[in-house]
């Protein structure tokens, strides 16, 4: 029964949505697994793990034993003057898991708002080290950091969706991802020029997501950090959505040796099942925060930071990642998504096709009816949601084969059919 469907459509506001002219939104009822169960009884595969959080399939056991085992002790406490034992020890083990000394974690409730806390941890560093003037941040071009203003400014005004809030933001600096010889000696000359202005560079280390699933190498991340090094400016590393295995390794980081100063996570965090999110920063970053005067104090407490629901979600997440095989599903998925997409290639209408991990991504030319991609995927049985210029899988990493290549020969036909029409 959906009595609730149309009575609620009437006072929900969707994201990113034209209301007056989308499609209806499919009303799903249940999950498990890899599926998606929708109020007429149809189930759809997921292959994009609810905008990539859940890497474990839904409803894992493991996961939900510990949520209810939490919601029956200590659903809620806020966490200035209190703390309690599930973010003690999520902090803890993130703090082993992380590259280097990244062992400082301030938790909050979602992507966004975690590299809001990375910015205002950056530019309080040199205030707190009398060097008040550096407060400007590098972003990159095809970037995505968040839809909240401070995270909309660190975006391409083109591909990251906020070109309507131009000159409402604060002014920061695009450059583009220095992925050859020229850019290299563009962007070391742009930190040097603009060096003792400049507080962090922010980046998505080897996948730009939300900007188009852009890809670069370790030797660009890797670039980039020693840029950092040289001119004296802070490295915020966003881990959001290629955090907890996604492009191979547990972090991103970790396949170009880099340690960021700053490192904001989200998403897979609590294996997709509550909100949760943390800025980790270095020993040297939390120390500039220490003093007798209360002013050098970093001021900021979400109501819901660390709540104990999803601190508890997020160990049980961890659980999984030591106790069952998820790096190694990762590859494998890599591998059955370079072969099964690469006939991708030869269609027409197809710009490019991109594989890193556990993320498929066919690029797009010509015009593109999104609406009409999402419901002929939905019509096929599964739930794949292109966005811009691209169609992306990035399934939970514990889907089955014989899954997976549904969810690729959906791509095929679906891509296969737009090439006949054009």
């Amino acid at each position: 029964m959906t009595d609730w469907l149309t009575p609620g459509l009437a006072h929900l506001w969707l994201p990113y949505t034209q209301m007056q002219t989308a499609p209806a939104p499919l009303p799903v009822v249940a999950s498990e697994g890899v599926r998606l169960r929708l109020a007429d009884g149809r189930e759809l595969i997921d292959g994009i793990s609810s905008w990539w959080t859940a890497c474990h399939g839904y409803n894992h056991p493991h996961i939900r034993a510990a949520v209810e085992r939490q919601l029956a002790v200590l659903p809620h406490v806020m966490f200035a003057g209190l703390v309690h034992e599930p973010a003690a020890r999520l902090a803890l083990r993130l703090a082993a898991l992380l590259p280097g000394d990244l062992e400082r974690v301030f938790f909050t409730e979602s992507g966004s708002v975690a590299v809001e806390v990375a910015l205002k941890m950056a530019i309080q560093y040199w205030r707190n080290k009398d060097r008040p003037e550096k407060k400007r941040i590098v972003h990159f071009r095809h970037g995505y950091h968040g839809d909240t203003f401070a995270t909309m400014a660190l975006c391409d005004p083109e591909e990251g969706m906020h070109a309507l809030f131009a000159g409402s933001m604060p002014d920061q600096i695009m450059a583009e991802l220095p992925s050859d010889e020229p850019m290299r000696r563009a962007f070391d000359l742009l930190l040097e020029t603009h060096g003792e202005r400049l507080a962090a560079v922010i980046s998505e280390p080897l996948v730009q997501g939300a900007g188009g699933m852009k890809m670069h190498d370790a030797a660009t991340l890797a670039f980039i950090a020693g840029a950092c090094e040289r001119h004296d400016v802070l490295l915020i590393a966003d881990e959001i959505m290629t955090g907890f295995g996604r492009t191979g390794r547990m972090f991103a980081c970790e396949e170009a040796g880099v340690v960021p100063d700053i490192l904001c996570l989200s998403k897979a965090l609590t294996g997709g099942t509550l909100p949760l999110a943390a800025t980790v920063a270095r020993r040297h970053v939390f120390d500039a925060f220490q003093s007798d005067d209360p002013a050098a104090a970093l001021m900021h407490g979400p109501t819901y930071m660390a709540n104990p629901l999803a601190c508890a979600a997020a160990n049980a997440s961890l659980d999984l990642f030591e106790s069952e095989p998820r790096l190694a599903q990762v590859a494998a998925i890599e591998c059955a998504l370079r072969e099964e997409l690469a006939p991708c290639r030869e269609l027409g209408g197809v710009a490019d096709v991109r594989v890193k991990g556990a993320i498929g991504a066919v690029e797009l030319a010509g015009r593109i009816d999104l609406d009409a991609l999402r419901r002929r995927f939905a019509e096929l049985g599964v739930w794949v949601r292109p966005f811009g210029n691209v169609v992306y899988l990035m399934p939970p990493f514990v889907i089955a084969a014989e899954d997976l290549s549904t969810l690729a020969a959906a791509v095929r036909r679906v891509l296969t059919e737009r090439a006949q029409q054009a």
